[in-house]
């Protein structure tokens, strides 16, 4: 191990042996703090738009200067005040709970340990951008090994010991995942790649898994960087960190890594011949958070051009960041070759369903969702669907209009402003006007109209022209049930349980309200049967051609009958290609697989 002396004056040590108590215990040594000097603790984690609170896990601080206890004062949630001299080295220790098994936090029992930065590293005030380290302790008689983005010092063939970072902002930026995992390497364009993952069955296929993310990888970079990709990319080294568990789904971004959890059936099965929709997903996944490297690790708002780490810091961009980030996963995977065109055109298909079955998108545009982020989007409840739009499916859709609209005027592609996007914003700060500006400079025209209609409306998208000029026809086919309803349920136990009512919906005009229990159904027809209702697709074997009926519910323990109208005009959409068009076989050709139009583009005046 390297001594004190050899590292950053901000240093964390880390002991992660207490495992039954689910409890980090942290020693922070500040070298020459000021007087008076302030701590605090991150109140959200950049790419997930929330305030967390990670102070409510902290306890037991105390700091003590040249061998003496000194006395601690909470200022506010997430601030301490220490009581210390300047000039002296001070000490604090506390410990951090760490029970959360998600992306975002800290978790720690006997199978595996996990944390970012923002969960367990206090802040420094006033020395953010000093250099800092972290010293994670060595469990005794234990196996677990260690993965992480930060830069080693000294560790052992474990990965316990020393990591270094250049500022607080790269140390938070980058987590660790401890424990016994499968660890798996391969290099992209050059650039060494680390996966691993916890928690896999013995079925789990870890070479299927790293060759397809592989390719991921390499259509990435390549889509960013087409000469000298691996000097060019903005890191060094990557590194996957899945956990695979029993039911999850999610990724968090980071500098030179990311954190990702899926459902453990999700991964690759040894002898697997047909790849599976939840594989398919997977992979969509990797591709999205790997996609973030460039697009919001950064390029990045302008107004996240300095993290605030104690509050909330608003945008009106997510749908750029990450509708945009939406658009490329999948297509990518295409692009890559690891699904087919069918499966693609499926996959946006399922894009606008979910877009055009929210009433939200007709209340809230796509720019006031970003800016809403904090309390709407990562706050969902039953009303969500009629208040609010995503701003990654509706992001996405915003992207798809432009790349198709570029391409069927022939004056260049989304491809071509993304990478002048790169250049003009040299890899950082982004506004929307810079956008605008790179649209103009690839196209030879403004994008005001579309970009106001799109993002700062609650227009309608012209999906279906758009997608007309690719030869690709809108089919409107009837509803299932639940959306021919206006509902959202869920059906466990022979239950079927109302989680939304959709706005306008025939639910609605019931009188169903969140929460309902249906119980039975039976058709308006004089002295027919109450059937019990157990599936919600049932309906039509219930009622038969009735589209009247009376639906029973209970609420808070009250059980009453309402009269409930089945519409038949509620529709779904469904896409099929035809390529019989030979102008719109080589453009819908040339925008999966990644090609310049077939007619020049205007030369980008970027810088």
């Amino acid at each position: 191990m390297s001594s004190r002396k050899t590292l950053p004056a901000v240093h964390y040590s880390i002991d992660a042996s207490h495992t039954h108590s689910h409890l980090f215990k942290i020693s922070l040594h500040i070298e020459a703090p000021q007087a008076g000097q302030l701590v605090s603790l991150p109140v959200w984690i950049p790419g997930s738009y929330l305030v967390r609170e990670f102070a409510k896990n902290l306890q037991n601080l105390k700091a003590s200067q040249g061998g003496k206890a000194v006395a601690t004062h909470q200022d506010n949630k997430s601030q301490w005040h220490i009581q210390c001299k300047e000039g002296h080295a001070l000490q604090l220790s506390y410990e951090v709970y760490a029970f959360d098994n998600s992306v975002r936090t800290a978790w720690l029992d006997t199978q595996r340990g996990f944390f970012n930065g923002t969960s367990l590293c206090l802040r420094v005030h006033g020395q953010e951008e000093l250099p800092h380290a972290i010293t994670l302790t060595a469990i005794k008689g234990s196996a677990w090994q260690v993965a992480t983005g930060l830069q080693a010092s000294k560790v052992n063939k474990q990965g316990f010991g020393d990591y270094v970072a250049a500022n607080y902002d790269e140390l938070v930026d980058c987590p660790f995942e401890l424990g016994n995992f499968w660890r798996g390497q391969f290099t992209a364009c050059g650039i060494p790649h680390e996966f691993v993952v916890a928690g896999a069955m013995a079925s789990f296929d870890g070479a299927r898994l790293l060759a397809d993310t592989q390719k991921i990888c390499e259509t990435e970079i390549k889509f960013w960087h087409d000469k000298k990709p691996a000097a060019s990319a903005p890191y060094k080294r990557y590194v996957f960190m899945l956990n695979a568990v029993e039911e999850g789904y999610g990724g968090l971004e980071h500098r030179n890594s990311t954190a990702l959890i899926c459902n453990r059936r999700d991964l690759p099965a040894l002898g697997m011949k047909k790849v599976p929709d939840a594989y398919v997903t997977l992979l969509g996944l990797i591709s999205h958070e790997y996609f973030h490297t460039w697009n919001v690790k950064q390029l990045r708002p302008a107004e996240f051009k300095r993290y605030d780490y104690t509050q909330e810091n608003y945008t009106q961009l997510l749908w750029f960041f990450e509708g945009f980030t939406s658009y490329y996963d999948d297509l990518l995977l295409r692009r890559a070759k690891l699904i087919d065109d069918s499966t693609y055109f499926k996959l946006i298909n399922k894009t606008i369903n979910m877009v055009l079955q929210a009433p939200g998108r007709q209340v809230q545009s796509v720019a006031q969702a970003s800016f809403d982020a904090w309390v709407k989007y990562y706050r969902q409840d039953e009303n969500t669907p009629n208040s609010t739009i995503s701003y990654y499916t509706k992001g996405a859709l915003v992207a798809l209009c432009l790349d198709l609209s570029m391409r069927s005027e022939g004056s260049g592609n989304l491809d071509q402003v993304m990478r002048g996007l790169w250049q003009r914003c040299q890899g950082g700060p982004l506004t929307e006007a810079d956008l605008l500006a790179e649209l103009q400079a690839q196209t030879g025209r403004s994008w005001q109209k579309e970009i106001k209609a799109w993002v700062h409306s609650t227009q309608e998208l012209p999906l279906k022209t758009l997608l007309s000029s690719h030869g690709i026809v809108v089919h409107e086919d009837p509803s299932q049930m639940a959306q021919r309803l206006g509902l959202r349920v869920a059906e466990t136990q022979g239950v079927v349980q109302v989680k939304a009512v959709l706005r306008g919906g025939a639910a609605e005009k019931a009188g169903m309200a969140a929460g309902d229990e249906w119980w039975a159904v039976a058709s308006s027809k004089a002295k027919s049967t109450t059937w019990r209702l157990k599936k919600l697709d049932d309906l039509p074997l219930l009622l038969g051609n009735d589209k009247k009926a009376k639906a029973t519910v209970t609420r808070d323990q009250k059980v009453f009958e309402l009269d409930l109208n089945i519409p038949s005009d509620v529709h779904t959409w469904r896409l099929s290609y035809t390529n019989s068009d030979q102008a719109h076989q080589a453009r819908t050709s040339a925008w999966l697989d990644g090609a310049a139009n077939h007619t020049p583009n205007h030369a980008s005046n970027s810088v």
